[in-house]
């Protein structure tokens, strides 16, 4: 007997869509004995990719309420690539409270349903069954994000926050949480191959093999909805990449990010990465790097594996934090490890040997 994942989305943009599409793109997947691009797990402890349903969506935008998800996830502004067929869902996008998901300069974009009354969010978790609710909503929207977080506890939901507003690590809810036996993974996607990891990975080795770092700079550039937003309430996304990195630097050294959207580009984000060090006799070394990604298939390869992950949590009834694969998903968590040692952990997780 097949196991299930019912799972709830608020935001249903380019993210949503591929997360949405990969179920389809995945259904056939069976075990773990062949190497599947664009997979970390095909399988993750019992449960395949196929097991997962989505029960409820949530939105604000006047195009998709009242949708399928199936229809919604390909309306515009979202202009990602196709890659799976949909069938009908037969769960209807629903409208959510506004608060601070709508700002002015995202308001051009997209028409918000201000006229329509919203759901009660905690009722429609309940009543759809939902286990695991995914936030996808955009950066900046602090109040939202924390009252997404409240349903979640309120009706029991593993809570994955993929945004850049800290609920993980913030004290209040990490006692809710375990409290309510709700676990938490978060804060802010990190990319299954994008900037931030890029920005660790080439840090950890000039820190391993004896180069200082004095300067680092990160710019990414895209033309979906995220960077839209980004170049006008980026902040706490800055915060997020510039701590992730920062975190394996054994010294200070000068960090910087930034954002451009690039319409022409739609989901296509590029990332361009520089290193200015000094090596043996303290000699210049200067690195420069750029990568080219799907921006949102990106992310959905990595929460493909966080309801995996939160499911396991909930079937050992684990509330709180969920450590190892926040620290090996996210950019800005709880508790921080370097990568290497974030992968052991999640393994280990998955296994049954550490339940945290």
């Amino acid at each position: 007997m097949e196991k299930e994942i019912r799972v709830a989305v608020a935001g249903i943009g380019c993210c949503t869509s591929h997360l949405v599409q990969g179920i389809y793109k995945y259904s056939d997947v069976e075990d773990n004995s062949t190497w599947i691009p664009g997979l970390m797990h095909p399988v993750l402890g019992d449960y395949k990719i196929r097991d997962i349903k989505y029960v409820a969506a949530f939105d604000i935008d006047k195009a998709k309420i009242g949708k399928d998800l199936a229809e919604a996830i390909f309306a515009k502004p979202n202009n990602m690539t196709k890659f799976a067929d949909v069938p009908k869902q037969n769960v209807e996008v629903k409208m959510s409270p506004v608060m601070d998901g709508a700002p002015e300069h995202l308001r051009k974009f997209y028409d918000v349903a201000d006229n329509l009354k919203p759901c009660d969010v905690v009722k429609e978790l309940k009543d759809s069954g939902a286990e695991v609710f995914v936030n996808f909503i955009p950066t900046g929207s602090e109040k939202a994000a924390k009252f997404y977080a409240d349903c979640a506890i309120e009706a029991g939901c593993a809570f994955i926050n993929c945004m850049p507003e800290f609920i993980s690590s913030n004290p209040e809810y990490v006692e809710k949480s375990k409290k309510a036996k709700v676990p938490l993974i978060g804060d802010d996607i990190k990319s299954q191959v994008g900037a931030t990891i890029l920005h660790r990975v080439i840090t950890q080795l000039c820190v391993d093999r004896g180069v200082k770092i004095n300067k680092t700079s990160q710019l990414n550039f895209a033309g979906n909805a995220d960077f839209i937003n980004l170049v006008k309430r980026g902040e706490t996304k800055e915060f997020s990449k510039k701590d992730s990195v920062e975190s394996i630097l054994p010294y200070k050294a000068e960090v910087s990010v930034g954002f451009g959207f690039i319409g022409l580009q739609n989901d296509n984000k590029i990332c361009r990465l520089y290193w200015e060090g000094e090596n043996f006799g303290g000699n210049p070394i200067t690195i420069h790097l750029e990568c080219s990604i799907e921006d949102s298939a990106n992310a959905a390869g990595i929460i493909i594996d966080a309801i995996r992950y939160a499911k396991i949590a909930l079937d050992r009834k684990i509330g709180g934090p969920i450590f190892s694969a926040s620290s090996y998903l996210m950019k800005h968590p709880p508790r921080k490890f370097t990568d290497e040692e974030a992968k052991e952990n999640c393994e280990k997780f998955i296994a049954g040997e550490i339940d945290w």
